[in-house]
């Protein structure tokens, strides 16, 4: 676990329930499992992880000394180490930075109330490593076992995966840290202790489903909480979130909430800034839904809860044009960020594009809505690896006559580090197409 280094403070005992990164170990993928972490998982129908994104574990991006990520994180932490002292002077918040991303299906979604139908669960967009476990597509996903473990004060950060779109700005691996605050309701009434948490009658929806989103839409409170206790809440919420904002971005800096939602708080708020002319997500929050709580067997409590990107800050902060940067090795590249300063980054070079068109037909048993983007994306990661910049889909046609189906993808080639040639982008091109055709039975136009 690393603290900021400039702060006196104990080591926190991480619960056993909890599984951390500590053996670095190499996964591997057989015809009939995939080993990570020294656990053995049967492959199934539900199996869609790759090489290509199994090679991404344990990079820990954000725990490197002096990288953008990491000089966030710390930036974060020590904020919150600030915010909230006990009465000896210690902070509250303890921190789980190196737990395992591969999670049950419960822990992903089910501990977070994610209807069984939500698209989030979809195999299409998330890295599956059977029907049981998947690459976490949160941090959020470790929320229940550490408020079950004893925990009422900490952040989460880690790396977590999702299947997605190919731009500048994406990435199917990135970083998240997750916030979460328990507030018993002797500490949050305490000069008012004829308030209560929760109201003296009200209805659950822990075994719902059926009414789990619509109830989740009421922006105001939960049934079972008192108003006055969700409002005090959400005061203290949005003022050490409001904090957190202008540390980074400065005391000036111009923000507004906006509601949401989210399966596992209401109400639920986006903080927004207005960043270079224009208004930028920040973070998500709310207030926890208390069967979470619930589940974890807390009483008499309240809580709030936050997640952001850390990409999203560092690019930013640091003006990093393209969110591939973070994970490259050149030391133009690395040199450029030290400690805990916020500066500029200076691109090192800038090398030509090269862009391909690929359009294939699809075959008879598939439709234009049935196709997977996000299956062909991941395919062009495995073949292309990082000199593959941008992914577009900038044509979708059926056949009047035939009834055939055909789509164009437009890829956008650049390395990082040196120019391409037309010639080796060409041969990079053919193997995506070459793939294309044996893994989707499609044939090339």
């Amino acid at each position: 676990m690393l603290f900021i280094k400039t702060l006196k403070i104990s080591v926190v005992k991480r619960p056993l329930v909890l599984i951390s990164r500590c053996i670095n170990s190499e996964a591997r993928i057989s015809e009939k499992t995939i080993d990570l972490y020294q656990q053995q998982y049967i492959r199934d129908s539900w199996t869609n992880i790759t090489p290509k994104i199994l090679s991404h574990l344990d990079r820990n991006l954000h725990l490197r000394l002096n990288h953008p990520l990491a000089i966030i994180r710390q930036k974060i932490v020590k904020y919150f180490y600030g915010a909230y002292l006990s009465p000896r002077g210690n902070p509250l918040f303890s921190v789980y930075d190196n737990l395992s991303p591969v999670v049950s299906v419960e822990q992903n979604f089910d501990n977070l109330l994610v209807p069984k139908d939500h698209p989030s669960r979809k195999k299409s967009d998330c890295y599956y490593v059977n029907k049981d476990y998947l690459l976490r597509a949160h941090t959020t996903a470790h929320q229940l076992e550490l408020i079950q473990a004893g925990l009422d004060n900490f952040l989460v950060v880690g790396d977590v995966y999702r299947r997605d779109e190919i731009d500048s700005t994406h990435y199917p691996v990135f970083h998240q840290m997750d916030g979460v605050r328990l507030i018993h309701q002797d500490k949050l009434f305490e000069r008012t202790p004829e308030l209560k948490v929760f109201e003296k009658s009200y209805k659950t929806y822990l075994n719902d489903s059926a009414s789990t989103i619509s109830d989740c839409i009421d922006q105001q409170k939960q049934p079972c909480h008192t108003l006055e206790a969700v409002k005090l809440c959400e005061h203290e919420m949005k003022r050490v979130l409001v904090g957190m904002v202008k540390d980074l971005f400065g005391e000036t800096v111009e923000y507004r909430w906006v509601q949401t939602y989210f399966p596992f708080t209401q109400p639920s708020w986006e903080l927004e800034i207005f960043f270079n002319g224009k208004w930028l997500e920040i973070l998500g929050c709310g207030i926890s839904r208390n069967e979470i709580l619930d589940r974890a067997g807390v009483n008499n409590s309240i809580a709030y809860a936050f997640g952001v990107g850390l990409e999203r800050l560092a690019m930013v902060l640091f003006d990093i044009p393209d969110i591939r940067l973070f994970w490259s090795t050149d030391s133009g590249f690395l040199n450029q960020f030290k400690s805990d300063r916020i500066v500029k980054y200076k691109p090192i070079s800038a090398y030509p594009q090269c862009t391909n068109d690929l359009s294939f037909w699809l075959p008879e048993n598939a439709s234009l809505d049935s196709f997977s983007v996000n299956d062909f994306y991941d395919l062009v990661r495995t073949v292309g690896e990082d000199i593959v910049e941008q992914v577009t889909l900038v044509d979708r046609f059926k056949h009047p006559k035939t009834g055939k189906s055909s789509l164009c993808f437009r890829i956008v080639y650049r390395h990082m580090s040196r120019t391409l040639t037309q010639a080796e982008v060409n041969v990079t091109h053919a193997k995506i197409g070459a793939e294309s055709m044996k893994e989707f039975n499609v044939i090339i136009r």
